[in-house]
């Protein structure tokens, strides 16, 4: 497919080789939202960010038009908001408040500069909706024959210590704090897209696409357009979390890492995975928060208990288990899910 051929694309304006790379910023920039932490903005060699807790928090992550996103399901808006989406959450892991974010776009000169336009509308719109006051500072644009989105987010701590995966204590509990999308969704979205949203050869179809949405608009949207809990994550530290992650290649293998990281073994209840707990485990980019708290605290509301953390016994190696039983990863690895398709 195209450009031209794509739905959501506006054809009747400029592509990028159409127009010059300060003609292309000036249109997108009155679109992206202001950062509450800009000392200096866009327009100089460097963007200069407040810093108020002295440390800060940084994050990056690449969304590329095959492996990561395909055009023919995505709208413009939607590439934006869940390139911001993805990163913040990210921040929100590390249990800071998202401040301010890079982003460079490389893509085809064939695009249409509305693709560009819509991207820029997306991030807005995330930034305003899951983590208010955090804005766009400074990025770049270049020509690829791919489109790449890459953004680099940065977070204020508020003076608390940082979460890292590695504090989790035997007798903790575990808990999630799932956003506006549930264990699972985001997968079950994409496995529909795989299965329902393609032509006869397999290859990606707008006009399928966009029929599924009508017919499953929280499982697609789960997908392409997340809503994770940012602001869960600040309150999570403040809470006194043990160790937190942001649940992107599924709960069962990102939950490994913490308890790897930690030497630990993390139990999951069943029951507590909701309807569809093998899509809860397995399923990638629901980009809930996953926490650990001492028993017996004041657990945030965002959040709630799904498991517990166990002492490593005997020859046991860390890992996670499922109502006591060995549970094999699966998720999401981009080295080994992608198969070699764009459209």
């Amino acid at each position: 497919m195209t450009h031209a051929e794509h739905p959501s694309f506006d054809t009747a304006g400029p592509t990028l080789a159409e127009l010059s790379e300060i003609a292309v910023l000036q249109r997108i920039f009155p679109r992206l939202p202001e950062s509450d932490a800009t000392l200096v903005g866009p327009g100089d060699d460097a963007a200069v960010i407040a810093a108020p807790d002295g440390r800060y928090v940084v994050t990056t992550d690449m969304m590329i038009h095959g492996p990561d996103f395909r055009l023919a399901w995505s709208r413009p808006g939607d590439l934006g908001w869940k390139a911001a989406a993805t990163n913040l959450s990210d921040v929100a892991a590390m249990g800071a408040r998202p401040t301010a974010l890079v982003v460079a776009i490389a893509a085809p000169q064939s695009l249409p500069v509305s693709v560009i336009e819509g991207i820029a509308d997306g991030l807005r719109e995330a930034c305003a909706a899951l983590a208010p006051g955090c804005g766009v500072v400074g990025g770049d644009l270049s020509a690829s024959e791919t489109l790449t989105i890459a953004v680099t987010a940065f977070g204020d701590l508020g003076g608390h210590a940082p979460v890292l995966r590695s504090g989790a204590r035997a007798g903790d509990l575990v808990t999630i704090a799932e956003g506006g999308n549930a264990l699972g969704e985001a997968g079950r979205g994409l496995a529909l897209l795989f299965t329902r949203a393609v032509d006869a050869g397999g290859a990606p179809d707008a006009a399928a696409a966009a029929a599924l949405r009508l017919e499953h608009p929280r499982l697609l949207g789960a997908q392409l357009r997340p809503s994770p809990p940012i602001a869960a994550g600040a309150l999570a530290a403040a809470s006194g979390a043990t160790a937190m992650l942001d649940v992107s290649d599924g709960l069962a293998l990102d939950a490994a890492r913490i308890a790897v990281a930690s030497g630990v073994r993390i139990d999951f209840d069943s029951a507590e995975l909701g309807e569809h707990p093998e899509s809860a485990l397995g399923g990638g980019e629901d980009h809930s928060l996953l926490a650990c708290f001492a028993s017996g605290s004041a657990i945030p509301a965002a959040f709630r208990v799904i498991g517990r953390v166990h002492a490593l016994t005997g020859e046991e190696t860390a890992g996670i288990t499922v109502d006591g039983a060995p549970h094999v990863l699966g998720g999401w690895d981009p080295y080994r899910g992608w198969d070699g398709h764009a459209g």
